[in-house]
Formats: structure tokens, sequence, C-alpha cells
């Protein structure tokens, strides 16, 4: 039982220097550039999406490397016409220049000036909108490949690996996967900001990695302390992988057959607390929402703990 507490404390610690880092990054992404960036395409997107002529809804199929391609021609056609032109800004539009703006699910992609492709993705979660972010793609030439040159994507997810890995190769599942990633991690940040929300006044520690990947937290209920672990296998999850629920008995005067003896340097006797598994916990954590299953477990506690009391009972 040393060993177990020795491992709970390393792992308060290890999530403490994460809070704290967490802290410090955040006052980073709240420094005047980074609101700078975001205000500025921002504003730049809403004046593409206003100028296009019609903005298309894509399902399936329709979204796919062939109209990638389109899109990404059209753009150096149209900077190459302006530059012929030697007027970049009052050049009337031919008819056969329709500016198109196509929607893909929770992304929409439209040209931007020059030879940019800009992409806006907006996030949700139980059906309300949550932030929108942005990813801006360029290529010197319809036949060079595209590179990211602007985004407002949080920086703890790892847009510049996926860059390397997709962009050259499959620029559209590229644009898919951040599409991906955004709203995997809105969606687990929500459902521990409902947790915390709704029962906050249960939760008597809470600790949690920047892109909600990893998560822990403890019950805190009048029989016991239950501590609930849980990890996600990649960022694109929404449920965790990796669950672990540890109802540990708090400390009594009479001793029940829930705790283990051992003994001091003077002879004496203390008594640790043994922690039950709760396997119920732990199947609700890997099939529901986070909010869902706390409700579950909190539900179920009761009824969990007395069935651990009467199996640890002597007959």
């Amino acid at each position: 039982m040393q060993e177990e507490d020795i491992r709970l404390e390393t792992t308060r610690a290890r999530f403490a220097n994460v809070v704290k880092r967490h802290a410090q990054l955040t006052e980073r992404l709240s420094r005047d550039s980074d609101k700078t960036i975001f205000e500025r395409l921002q504003k730049e997107f809403e004046a593409a999406r206003a100028s296009q002529t019609q903005e298309v809804n894509l399902d399936g199929e329709q979204w796919n490397d062939g109209l990638l391609a389109t899109i990404r021609e059209q753009v150096h056609m149209e900077a190459d016409r302006k530059a012929m032109s030697g007027d970049t800004n009052n050049m009337p539009t031919s008819h056969f220049q329709e500016k198109i703006a196509y929607r893909v699910g929770n992304k929409v992609i439209c040209c931007l000036e020059g030879t940019r492709i800009g992409i806006l993705y907006e996030t949700s979660f139980a059906g309300e909108p949550c932030e929108q972010y942005h990813c801006v793609l360029e290529s010197k030439s319809f036949l060079e490949k595209m590179t990211v040159i602007e985004h407002t994507i949080p920086f703890f997810l790892p847009i510049r690996e996926v860059e390397n890995d997709l962009l050259s190769s499959n620029a559209m599942r590229f644009i898919d996967h951040i599409g991906e990633l955004l709203q995997a991690y809105v969606d687990r940040r929500e459902q521990v900001r409902l947790i915390k929300e709704l029962y906050g006044n249960q939760i008597g520690e809470l600790y949690h990695s920047l892109p909600y990947h990893m998560i822990e937290f403890v019950l805190d209920d009048p029989d016991c302390k239950v501590t609930i672990s849980l990890r996600y296998a990649d960022l694109v999850s929404v449920l965790p992988t990796r669950v672990k629920v540890l109802a540990w008995p708090m400390h009594k005067k009479n001793h029940t057959s829930s705790t283990v003896s051992s003994s001091k340097e003077n002879g004496a006797m203390s008594y640790q607390p043994v922690p039950a598994r709760l396997s119920y916990a732990e199947d609700a954590l890997r099939t529901m929402s986070l909010p869902e299953a706390y409700a579950e477990i909190v539900l179920n506690l009761p009824q969990a703990l007395q069935q651990m009391s009467q199996l640890r009972s002597p007959s």
C-alpha cells in the first residue's frame, strides 16, 4: 500500500506541475500578438466569405482530391490574372472567375488574396457553437506543395507534425485531420468544464493536460474517496481507452477487514485502507460522455460500496 500511496502522490505532483505550466502557457496565448493574429484572420476570412458568389455544401464523396486541386488551380489562375493586369484591387471579375466557398461538415474552405487557401474550422459541443479556428495554406505554384503559413490552432495540438506527415502527400486528409483534432479537443475540454460546473462541490481535486488527453480527479464521498484516472489513445479520441477508478475507504477508529496492518519501528500497528477497483464506473467512463458517466458513478456508488463491504466482512 505504501507503493500505491507513493504512486498517487507522484501523480498529484506531476499534474500540479502540468497545471502550473498550463497557467503559464495560457498567459502566453493571451498576449496581444496572438490576439492580433486571430482578429486579423477573422476579419480576412469574413471578408473573403462575403465576397464569394456562392457557398456550396459538400457531402461525402463530393469532397475529394480532385475538388481540392480545382480550388488550388483557381487560386493560382486568379493570382496570375491579377499580376498580369497590374491592378490587384479594381479589376472586374470575368464571368468564368466565379468565387465559391465550400462547406464540408464543420469546415469552410475559401480563397484568400494571393495564392492562399483558407480553412475555417467551426467547433461545437452538445449542439452549441464553440470557438472558430483558422488555417491558411499557400504554395508558390500549382505544382509545388502547400505549406501552413498562418493559423490560430492551439499550440499544444501537433499541427506541424501533421503538416509534415500529410500535407505534401494527402492535403485533403491533412485538412480533415486538423478538424478532427480541434473538435475532439473541444469535446474533451467541454466535458471537463461541464462536470466542474455541475458537480464542482463534489470534486476535491482535478488535473488535466493541456489537450485534455490525460485527466485525473477525485470524488469526495462521506464513506470513501474515489480517484479517477483517464487516458485517451490519441488526440482525436473523445472517450478514454485507459480508465482506472479506485475507491479508498476513509480512515475510521474501528478498523474493518478493508484495512491492512503494517508494523512500525516501535512495534505499534498502523492501518492503511485497501482501495477497491470500481469496474462499473470504469465501464461507464469508457462508453459515456464524462458528465453522463459521472452521474452514473455517483448514482450507483452507495450500492457498490455496500457490496464491497459485504464481500470484505468476515463470514
